[in-house]
């Protein structure tokens, strides 16, 4: 087995945030790959935070939605966060989901022609200094492929073990097999003694993305028809407590890591072997909260 670390997904939320950072320099010290958070809660103010606060850490943005900013705003948060990080700072960037951009009050064009044309004007910003690298989240394959075009990453998250060497095969060779291109997945982790606790743990944790059509149709693209079916059916019944048990032990075996540490090693390196360079756990716990998850992950990698 690999001795390489996983990275992490660490969310600062209200009330915690002081201590999030300071368990992000925890993680820094216990030799994991880095941190990534999600959008919520100012994703780009934590990472500006860990630019100060970490010496070694790498870190970034898993993902910032590209209509929240303008454009002229990215580039000069994210030169500084490049500059004062010593480089350690990947600006992760989507369109993100339908409720986001409901809350965000924008209307979104068409998903690759605006991520091509965010690349290409964040690019051709000047003055700020050195950009910080662009990673981008993506789960087909035609925006795998504009990754590997334009930017120095691709991240997914709750992709499919079994189906990621398709995926990955929409990159350059070049890219696919290069140290310094990133290749990540968030996976929804609970490590667990009690399996069908830590399985029910990621059922409700997927359920939200369940209940979102792009998210189903790459699922269903990796071979999860019935499942699907199954959900959208639900949602059209107006039954969207039931979309939980709809994800099969299958589909979550597939798109998840649950069960005791040794199982959850093991997994990692499986993702690892199936071409993500950087296996990103987002940890949730059967006995507590984010706080008490992140106990459970040190505690598999002490």
């Amino acid at each position: 087995m690999s001795n390489e670390m996983p990275a992490l997904c660490l969310i600062a939320v209200p009330g915690r945030r002081r201590r999030t950072i300071e368990l992000c320099q925890e993680t820094e010290k216990r030799g994991f790959a880095g941190v990534y958070t999600p959008s919520p809660f100012g994703n780009m103010s934590m990472c500006e935070a860990l630019a100060w606060n970490t010496r070694s850490l790498t870190f970034g943005t898993a993902i910032a939605p590209i209509y929240q900013r303008t454009i002229v705003d990215f580039a000069q948060s994210a030169a500084m966060m490049h500059e004062i990080s010593g480089g350690r700072f990947r600006l992760g960037i989507g369109i993100a989901h339908g409720p986001s951009h409901v809350r965000m009050g924008v209307t979104p064009g068409k998903p690759l022609a605006d991520t091509r044309s965010f690349i290409e004007k964040y690019r051709a910003q000047d003055g700020f200094g050195p950009l910080a690298p662009v990673i981008v989240a993506a789960l087909r394959k035609r925006m795998v492929a504009l990754a590997g075009e334009l930017a120095e990453g691709v991240v997914f998250a709750n992709a499919s073990l079994s189906h990621m060497g398709q995926s990955l095969a929409a990159l350059p060779d070049s890219k696919r097999n290069s140290p310094d291109f990133f290749i990540g997945n968030m996976i929804p982790t609970c490590i667990s003694d009690d399996i069908e606790a830590a399985k029910a743990v990621n059922r409700r944790t997927l359920t939200s993305y369940g209940n979102l059509p792009n998210y189903r149709n790459y699922w269903r693209e990796a071979g999860y028809v019935e499942e699907m079916d199954a959900i959208e059916k639900a949602i059209d019944e107006g039954r969207r407590e039931d979309v939980p048990k709809y994800f099969s032990d299958r589909w979550l075996a597939d798109n998840t890591l649950f069960g005791p540490a040794a199982k959850v090693r093991e997994g990692v390196e499986a993702w690892r072997a199936a071409g993500v360079h950087t296996p990103i756990l987002v940890p949730s716990s059967a006995a507590g909260n984010q706080m008490k998850a992140l106990e459970e992950v040190f505690a598999a990698y002490a």
